[in-house]
């Protein structure tokens, strides 16, 4: 669902044992670098183990019969996600929705005059049906064309569609990307083929720009001073670390509020030989750590 349909990339990886949900034996979170610097936690997954069935005595009866408290898991996505892609994809100019998760993916803009006010409709009524669903035609005579563009900027619509008299005489139309504003005008009998590339070139731009805000966000943290300052400069340390609860808390104290945000499976050849940034010992493992919502 996040990269597929709201083009957004993550950090994947365990929650240390101070960070992870508590009861649970083990979290595994989704972590989503925001343009501001910050982290905000998405989706994540929570294995419970039996510490919560034995506490509510949610029991089942296993192959022979026999009563065993059940083994639980907790997992969720929520609406919190539609606030991570308003923020990571939209510009100055209002929303930026992927095509894929877009009410609307389509909107078609008519430009209206009376004296070809209805072969104008037509046509644009034509493209909208051979386009099928998600797609609006604006046939609103009471505001400008200027004013619905705008407007359908504002809401994020992914590809708007303009057509007037002059391009009925052509037999073309001009295709708006919201993403990065790009134009082209493209034939009509070429307009249901066109429309579906750009949508899905729209979807992965969308994505790949994230990736490329979430790579660039990390740096490598060799000593607690680089991590201050990779912290103070809104970025996100990869750091060495040992496991100790003390150490996760000098951490956040020294770096102004940072935490570990999670630590990724495959981890570097290296740790073998690594020492915690903070107390020196031997490192348990590399983490990401920045400053969270």
């Amino acid at each position: 669902i996040c990269e597929d349909f709201l083009a957004l990339p993550s950090l994947v990886g365990r929650k240390s044992d101070k960070e992870k949900f508590a009861g649970a034996e083990y979290t595994v979170s989704m972590e989503f670098y925001m343009p501001n610097g910050k982290v905000i936690q998405g989706p994540d997954f929570h294995h419970d183990g039996q510490h919560f069935s034995k506490a509510y005595g949610i029991k089942f009866l296993d192959k022979d019969g026999k009563e065993k408290f059940a083994w639980q898991n907790t997992f969720a996505i929520s609406t919190r996600m539609l606030g991570v892609m308003f923020a990571v994809h939209s510009d100055s100019k209002g929303l930026i929705l992927p095509p894929n998760i877009a009410p609307i993916q389509t909107v078609i803009v008519p430009i209206l005059f009376d004296d070809s006010k209805e072969k104008v409709l037509k046509v644009a009524r034509e493209i909208a049906s051979k386009l099928g669903d998600g797609v609006f035609v604006d046939a609103r005579e009471e505001y400008k064309p200027g004013y619905k563009f705008n407007e359908w900027e504002v809401k994020g619509v992914p590809l708007r569609i303009e057509i007037g008299p002059k391009d009925l005489e052509t037999k073309k139309v001009i295709f708006v990307r919201r993403d990065n504003g790009d134009k082209e005008s493209v034939a009509v009998k070429d307009v249901k083929e066109r429309a579906s590339e750009i949508l899905t070139e729209i979807q992965r731009n969308l994505f790949d720009r994230a990736k490329k805000l979430l790579a660039g966000a990390i740096v490598n943290a060799n000593s607690l001073k680089d991590l201050k300052k990779i912290i103070a400069d809104r970025k996100i340390g990869f750091a060495r670390l040992c496991a100790s609860h003390e150490c996760e808390e000098k951490l956040k104290f020294e770096s102004g509020g940072a935490k570990v945000l999670n630590i990724p499976e495959e981890q570097p050849r290296e740790l073998a030989k690594a020492k915690c940034i903070i107390c020196s010992k031997n490192a348990d493992y590399f983490g990401y750590v920045g400053k969270s919502y």
